[in-house]
């Protein structure tokens, strides 16, 4: 396996790591994810992506480094996905580990992030791999200023 940051503007986002990232988020079209990515980099968002063997993306994480109040200095993973055909290969352990190499180097004190409740198998993989259940998290939907 190779692990590699992938900058803003790469082709390889959209060719190659978006196809991966759309078994989580479906919702992303190439231009929706050019707009996110040009604007999310600015605000810390980096995008990795783990190539397996054969040379195809088997796995990405979007994450960055968050100082809150809460957990001070952390690694928010904003998305972490492997490729459906390469489950249960260690790609998302290496994933992890990779990351939580980042959260050190950086000098964070938690590695964290969010699991839709619908993903019970990524919450096994999260249990699995030592991750504790700390909080729930809140949503609300807007609806669009009146004009």
């Amino acid at each position: 396996m190779k692990i590699i940051d992938l900058e803003p503007g790469d082709p390889r986002l959209e060719t190659e790591l978006l196809p991966v990232l759309r078994e989580l988020r479906p919702h992303l079209t190439s231009e929706l994810f050019r707009d996110v990515y040009a604007e999310g980099h600015a605000q810390g968002l980096r995008f990795t992506a783990v190539y397996a063997d054969d040379g195809q993306c088997a796995g990405v994480a979007g994450w960055r480094i968050v100082v809150n109040t809460s957990s001070v200095r952390s690694l928010y993973v904003d998305d972490l996905v492997t490729r459906e055909t390469a489950r249960s290969t260690g790609v998302g352990r290496a994933l992890i580990a990779h990351l939580e190499g980042r959260a050190r180097a950086a000098g964070c004190h938690q590695l964290n992030l969010d699991s839709g409740t619908h993903r019970t198998g990524a919450h096994r993989f999260y249990l699995r791999e030592r991750f504790d259940i700390v909080a729930f998290h809140f949503s609300r939907e807007l609806s669009p200023p009146a004009s």
